[in-house]
């Protein structure tokens, strides 16, 4: 493990430590997460362990989310940290269940920064938000001193509205839930690492950046009970099955074989030896939803651009609360968890 920051001291009622990583993630942050900033901010919204807040503001009930992103480097095959920034910050507000509305935007640049990238990523921005139906209605920007950065830094925050009754929460899963894929995996991490290693492969391998409202909305406009919706952002399918789990305290079973991953993706992640699963995403989601709808999920999801892979991949079964198991080819079952770090820094 290289570029090690310093140790992160926990409250005084707590004697360990956590080691942040360069890139932090994986369980190294949710340990952060879950023992610093859930308990010092504790609050309704914040227990909900979910990618967006949800909040009563008089007769409406609105979702409210932030990120930072830090890729490297912050153009690459199908996208660019902007269009990241933008679909990024739409999705966590989808994942509540939540139509965005508006976002805000502050970019911190590196002194020294080229004008034109900079003109690049917010006019990408600008395309994405046209594209995703959401206006950037506020921002910020910081310039920090040569060496003290690293080009640009991009944080949005957004603001979504919740229209339907029932809850969409890692809470609201339950045993017997279909889980579901909306497409094939990994595209995005891999993307990254070619980018910035300089690999070459048969063919490019672009990001699956893209805005999931409207993927979103297709289920909820066709009755669908979406118990839970997650992103598959830093740490892949793997990483988000074990939050969901561990949030909503139940077990969840998944079968390797039925996960899509495109033939170019999983060759590459063989060389590089890299587990799919846990590949980054910036367009693809898992869906909780109950056994017998999953089917009407599925094809619903097909309908759109997002979802045309879209599949049943597990169930929530068995009685190991909040844990993961996956059966593998050769029908054995393997625990699944995050990793202590992750296997792709800097890659949102």
């Amino acid at each position: 493990m290289t570029n090690v920051a310093p140790v992160c001291p926990i409250p005084a009622s707590r004697h360990d430590t956590v080691m942040l990583a360069h890139g932090g993630g994986g369980r190294i942050m949710h340990d952060l997460l879950e023992r610093l900033i859930v308990p010092t901010f504790h609050n309704p919204a914040m227990e909900t362990r979910h990618d967006a807040a949800v909040v009563g503001v008089g007769d409406a009930r609105i979702a409210f989310t932030t990120d930072s992103y830090v890729v490297s480097p912050y153009f690459f095959p199908g996208g660019d940290i902007g269009v990241l920034a933008v679909n990024g910050t739409v999705n966590d507000l989808a994942m509540a269940g939540a139509r965005p509305v508006c976002l805000s935007a502050a970019l911190i640049l590196e002194e020294g920064c080229p004008m034109a990238a900079v003109e690049r990523v917010v006019a990408s921005m600008a395309r994405s938000a046209e594209e995703a139906g959401v206006t950037i209605v506020t921002g910020d920007t910081k310039v920090v001193d040569r060496g003290k950065g690293d080009g640009i830094f991009v944080n949005t925050a957004g603001v979504g509205i919740v229209e339907q009754v029932d809850p969409i929460a890692p809470s609201q899963v339950r045993p017997g839930d279909a889980i579901l894929v909306s497409g094939d995996l990994g595209r995005h991490g891999i993307a990254i690492m070619a980018a910035r290693e300089g690999l070459a492969f048969e063919t490019t391998i672009e990001s699956d950046t893209a805005p999931l409202w409207s993927l979103v909305d297709s289920l909820l406009r066709a009755n669908i009970p979406c118990h839970c919706l997650r992103d598959l952002t830093r740490g892949g399918l793997a990483s988000a099955l074990v939050e969901v789990a561990e949030a909503a305290g139940v077990p969840i079973e998944i079968d390797e074989t039925r996960i899509p991953v495109c033939d170019q993706v999983r060759g590459a992640c063989e060389m590089l030896g890299l587990d799919p699963a846990y590949v980054a995403n910036e367009g693809r989601l898992v869906a909780f939803v109950p056994a017998a709808d999953a089917e009407r999920a599925v094809r619903a999801m097909r309908t759109h651009p997002a979802g045309r892979q879209a599949c049943a991949i597990g169930t929530v079964t068995g009685d190991r609360q909040g844990v993961v198991t996956a059966r593998t080819a050769l029908g054995t079952l393997r625990y699944v968890d995050m990793f202590s770090g992750e296997q792709l820094p800097r890659i949102c």
